[in-house]
């Protein structure tokens, strides 16, 4: 089965085709971060409305590296939901034009599964069960994975996200857009110890998170600090350790819990160079391994929504009519 992806959930573009015998053959990626720059973040319009410029001219594209045509499509897969309405009916319309078109069933995808699956993209591929760390954009969960549709969430954001969070203090601290890449580059030039923020709710039992207090320790601790370059390091370096401290104990904390030894880890904050080394060491120390999609794939992409749609589709979804959500339970999907 060949599966043609669309993702159009927030500010980028993505469109992949995945193959179930030859793997991944194409994937292309449209990021709206200069679009959306002089604003400091996203503007729901503009992000719509640059979707319907992009996708069509890069299905083209993707079909063309692929040496795929449409009629060698055996199903279309659309991210329909979390994330922004009128950028996730842009591509879910689309996609059902397409599908009719062709004559091939398609299928809207949890953008979160597309990123619990993401992994499953690399050699070796983690296998089932396992804990998934999800940490995208306005999301950060804990899920026990034991197949695909098959997901218990163990602990979710109360309040600000991980990358929310990224992204908020990067404001504080005056770096460009996007934020969340921008504070942890400047973090690298930090001293570690000048500044100490609490790990939060990683003094009482249970596996939620919440990072609005976080933000508010660092306004607080900038409006009291020298205002030169170093100390907006510090305070970066001292931030990023705050939240990378504080995913590895939940981590470690889910994976006790529920006897697993496998930790898979996507989403934006995935890409984080201080979590990557830090679960790699804390999960083989407890005998365990951790898997992440390659860098490309922690963001947002059509790859990662062709695979999900490929694994649906073999499982026989049934079509349905065109349907996004801006919020979507991840453990309300069923299992394929």
């Amino acid at each position: 089965m060949r599966v043609l992806g669309i993702e159009t959930s927030c500010d980028e573009t993505g469109v992949a085709v995945y193959d179930g015998d030859r793997g991944l053959l194409s994937h292309a990626l449209y990021s709206q971060v200069r679009l959306h720059a002089e604003y400091g973040g996203v503007v729901p319009e503009l992000a719509s409305r640059d979707h319907v410029r992009k996708l069509l001219p890069m299905i083209r594209s993707a079909l063309a590296q692929a040496a795929t045509t449409p009629q060698q499509i055996d199903g279309i897969a659309y991210t329909a939901g979390p994330g922004l309405v009128g950028a996730l009916l842009v591509g879910a319309c689309l996609a059902r034009a397409l599908a009719f078109a062709w004559r091939v069933p398609a299928v809207g995808i949890h953008h979160m599964e597309g990123h619990l699956l993401a992994p499953m993209l690399e050699t070796p591929a983690p296998a089932f069960p396992f804990v998934a760390l999800l940490v995208s954009g306005g999301h950060t969960l804990l899920v026990e994975v034991d197949g695909v549709g098959r997901y218990t969430t163990l602990g979710e954001s109360l309040d600000d996200a991980a990358g929310e969070a990224f992204d908020k203090v990067a404001k504080l601290l005056e770096l460009p857009y996007p934020g969340g890449p921008a504070l942890a580059k400047l973090a690298e030039s930090g001293i570690a110890g000048r500044f100490e923020f609490p790990r939060p709710m990683t003094d009482r039992p249970g596996l939620d998170f919440s990072f609005s207090g976080l933000k508010t320790a660092v306004l607080t601790a900038r409006k009291n600090a020298p205002q030169d370059d170093q100390t907006r390091a510090d305070l970066a370096r001292a931030f990023e350790d705050a939240v990378v401290d504080t995913l590895v104990i939940k981590c470690e904390r889910a994976l006790q819990q529920t006897g697993e030894r496998r930790l898979v880890v996507a989403g934006g904050v995935g890409a984080n160079r201080r979590l990557r080394a830090r679960l790699k060491e804390r999960v083989e120390q407890l005998g365990g391994e951790v898997f992440y999609p390659r860098l490309e794939f922690c963001t947002d992409n059509g790859a990662m929504i062709a695979y999900a749609g490929y694994r649906r589709l073999c499982a026989g979804v049934p079509a349905a009519p065109v349907s996004v959500s801006a919020r979507w339970p991840l453990d309300s999907l069923m299992a394929a």
